[in-house]
C-alpha cells in the first residue's frame, strides 16, 4: 500500500476527486490511502497565518516556513517516504517519475498557493520539486491530483489489467462503423475491421512513443 499525505490550506477541493472511480475503489481495497491535511492546522498563533508579505516587495503573499515544516515532521513516519513541493519551477513529471515514487510508501505532498512557498522549503524541508507542465496553477492543488492519479496506477492491483495500466493510447473506436455528419462519412479504419491481428497491432504500433 502505498500512502499520500497531502498538505494544503484548501481541503476541500479533493472531496469529490478521492471518492468516485478508481480512487475510491484503491482506498477500499487498501492498496493506497490519501490523507488531506489543512497547513492552518500547524500555525501557532489565533490567526492560523500561513503566509506573510515576500521580503525585497513584491506583489502577492508567499507562504511560510514554520507552519510548512511542522506539517511535514508531524506527518513524517518511519515509512520509506519522499517529500514533494508543487512549483513550475520543478523538474518536470514524467511517466518514469510515477513508476519511480510507487515504490515508496508514503508520499507528502506541499501544494504552494498566493505568489508561491518561501524557498527555505525547496532547500531545505522537500527531497524534490516537482512541475506538471509550462504553465502557471492557481496552486499546486491539481498538481497532486496529477500525480496522486499518474503514481496509483503504478501501484500493483490498482488496475485490473496490467498492461492498461502505463498505457499510452493509441486512437480507439466503436460502434457504429460509420457516422454522417452532413455529407461527410466518418468511418472506422478498414485495419481495424479486418480482423488481422497483425496487420492491427502494426498500425496501433505506430501511435507508440
Amino acid at each position: 500500500m502505498i500512502q499520500f499525505d497531502v498538505i494544503t490550506i484548501f481541503p476541500e477541493i479533493f472531496k469529490g476527486f478521492v471518492s468516485e472511480s478508481l480512487l475510491a475503489r484503491g482506498q477500499k481495497k487498501k492498496i493506497i490511502k490519501i490523507n488531506m491535511h489543512n497547513l492552518r492546522d500547524w500555525t501557532t498563533n489565533k490567526h492560523k497565518t500561513i503566509d506573510d508579505k515576500p521580503y525585497g516587495g513584491g506583489p502577492g503573499m508567499v507562504l511560510k516556513i514554520e507552519p510548512l515544516y511542522r506539517a511535514v515532521q508531524s506527518l513524517s513516519s518511519k515509512l520509506r517516504r519522499r517529500i514533494i513541493l508543487f512549483s513550475p519551477r520543478g523538474k518536470k513529471f514524467i511517466q518514469a517519475d510515477a513508476k519511480r515514487l510507487a515504490k515508496y510508501s508514503q508520499l507528502i505532498f506541499i501544494c504552494g498557493r498566493y505568489e508561491g512557498v518561501d524557498e527555505r522549503v525547496a532547500d531545505y524541508v522537500a527531497d524534490e520539486v516537482i512541475s506538471v507542465g509550462d504553465y502557471v496553477l492557481n496552486g499546486g492543488e491539481v498538481a497532486a491530483m496529477a500525480v496522486i492519479e499518474s503514481v496509483s496506477r503504478m501501484v500493483p492491483m490498482f488496475i485490473a489489467k496490467k498492461e492498461s495500466a502505463e498505457k499510452f493510447d493509441h486512437p480507439q473506436y466503436t460502434r457504429p462503423e460509420t457516422f454522417v455528419v452532413g455529407k461527410k462519412k466518418l468511418k472506422v479504419p478498414k485495419v481495424l475491421l479486418s480482423g488481422d491481428h497483425k496487420k492491427i497491432k502494426k498500425w496501433r504500433e505506430k501511435y507508440k512513443e
